[in-house]
């Protein structure tokens, strides 16, 4: 009761991040517990969009289209809602169904005549209903069903929605006086969302959008065209090796072609599991993580096998080459520590290389910045037996490492406990990372110089946590670097490298 009172006080008092994370952490178990109310929720649901499905429902006989892939999944953090649930999972010609029943986004379908009307934000489904049919029409009579949308994945941020653009999505009475000509038809369904919001932040690129776009579109094998609200040519160019594993057609900018587009079916909206995920429940064909990371593989291969090929050129001629190593001279495990500079850097990170090294770790530093290129970063970590890293958006990156062979530590800063483990820890777990936390003591921070040793600032930082996401940003975000206790942390280097060349024997011998 007490953290809801919170959680309806930060919100009320327009702190949405803070308000946020209490929300999560206070509705773990939200699911398991109110089972009976969700599913008399979803029945509800179900007749709300105006008995459309009932056909469908009681008729094993009828062909499905591709949206029926799409049945009720669980967007809370608990994961153990039927997916088989009937909730917009199959609908007929000239139908809107919208579910907005999920925590994290709302989604709707359309299937019929669909044409896209950038000018006026909205996509028209033209049907040939009558007016005694059981949806209510608007005045002029023409308008049969009207849904608003905002096409992006952090609906309970109501700041950070209040940017994204709105979709109308209208079902219209077909009439024969108007010209509703196509200029473009599509013979494959559409993808409709948004790369507005956080796009920008490595870590909210994947979350919010590329995991839940390869979560959304899979079951269409790539036949399927997107349509992008609030679009970037940045971001079609640095997820260009991605996408087209995606969809085989090139992305529709909504907002900068005004062009009629037609399609029979749309998917308005993505589905999002949770942080860094992907469900096998909740899939078609029970694809997890994993799979996203094998398709990451597929997309990045060519231009890694690019990339070797040019730094072979380049060692070529008169240059020297870095010496061969010796047959019989064991491979030492690659360690890629990511550097950061300003606020949580490592300030010992020299002191740090040379510890890993003399435990045997052949280490690389590496910082990706903004405009590094993504294949860049793939290659250097698809290559790593382990990776180092302070929390922050950059842990992200450990999507890029190989599963079920590979050791990922995080350094957590004060302050950070929760957030390190939600958005990185388990999502690493998840992906079949040896995960490996550490957790840092008061006289490793650099807070320990400012504030008095009994401040709640370095002994109770969930205190300070509560009072909202501003107080953390500014002080265990912004301020804060760290300096290792390599005694301590030495621990946890010895425990990956035993690990790893526990792991590389048994791939040995296998062999």
């Amino acid at each position: 009761m007490v953290q809801h009172q919170r959680y309806n006080q930060l919100k009320n008092g327009g702190d949405e991040e803070a308000a946020t994370l209490v929300f999560v952490w206070t509705n773990r178990g939200y699911y398991r517990r109110r089972r009976p109310k969700i599913l008399s929720f979803l029945l509800l649901s179900l007749l709300s969009c105006g008995f459309i499905l009932a056909p469908h429902f009681f008729s094993f006989s009828s062909a499905l289209s591709h949206l029926y892939f799409f049945g009720v999944q669980n967007d809370g953090l608990s994961g153990d809602l039927d997916v088989n649930a009937p909730l917009c999972s199959s609908i007929s010609n000239g139908s809107v169904c919208c579910d907005r029943s999920h925590f994290r986004s709302d989604i709707c379908f359309m299937k019929g005549d669909i044409r896209t009307h950038s000018p006026t934000s909205s996509v028209f489904l033209y049907s040939s209903k009558n007016s005694d049919d059981n949806v209510s029409s608007t005045v002029d009579g023409d308008e049969l069903q009207h849904e608003k949308i905002k096409p992006y994945t952090r609906k309970w941020e109501t700041s950070i929605m209040a940017t994204i653009d709105e979709l109308n999505l209208i079902s219209k009475r077909r009439n024969s006086d108007v010209d509703h000509s196509c200029d473009v038809i599509h013979d494959v369904p559409a993808v409709i969302f948004s790369t507005g919001g956080y796009t920008g932040n490595v870590y909210h690129e994947f979350n919010d959008g590329i995991i839940p776009l390869y979560i959304t579109s899979q079951q269409f094998n790539t036949e399927v065209v997107f349509v992008i609200l609030e679009y970037h040519d940045w971001w079609v160019m640095k997820y260009a090796d991605i996408l087209p594993h995606l969809s085989s057609y090139p992305p529709i900018d909504f907002n900068g072609d005004n062009r009629t587009h037609c399609f029979t079916e749309a998917i308005t909206g993505l589905r999002i599991h949770d942080e860094l995920t992907v469900d096998p429940i909740l899939m078609k064909n029970n694809e997890s993580i994993v799979d996203f990371r094998n398709l990451l593989d597929r997309a990045y291969r060519p231009r890694i096998t690019g990339l070797i090929r040019k730094a072979q050129e380049k060692t070529s001629g008169c240059a020297l080459a870095t010496p061969k190593r010796m047959h019989n001279q064991p491979k030492k495990p690659k360690l890629v520590i990511l550097s950061r500079k300003g606020s949580r850097a490592i300030t010992n990170q020299n002191i740090l290389v040379k510890a890993a090294e003399e435990i045997g770790f052949e280490v690389h530093v590496l910082r990706p910045e903004p405009t590094t290129e993504l294949a860049k970063i793939y290659m250097e970590l698809n290559s790593s037996d382990a990776m180092i890293g302070v929390h922050g958006a950059a842990m992200t990156h450990f999507l890029f490492m190989r599963p079920r062979c590979s050791v990922f530590i995080q350094v957590i800063p004060l302050g950070t406990d929760w957030a390190a483990e939600t958005y990185y820890g388990e999502p690493a777990r998840k992906l079949g990372l040896k995960y490996i936390g550490y957790k840092i003591s008061r006289r490793e921070s650099s807070l320990v110089d400012e504030y008095d040793k009994d401040d709640p600032v370095l002994t109770d930082p969930s205190s300070l946590n509560q009072k909202g996401w501003e107080y953390t940003k500014k002080i265990y975000l912004e301020r804060q670097t760290v300096k290792l206790d390599l005694t301590r942390f030495r621990k946890r280097l010895l425990r990956a490298y035993d690990y790893i060349t526990r792991i590389h024997l048994q791939s040995q011998h296998l062999a």
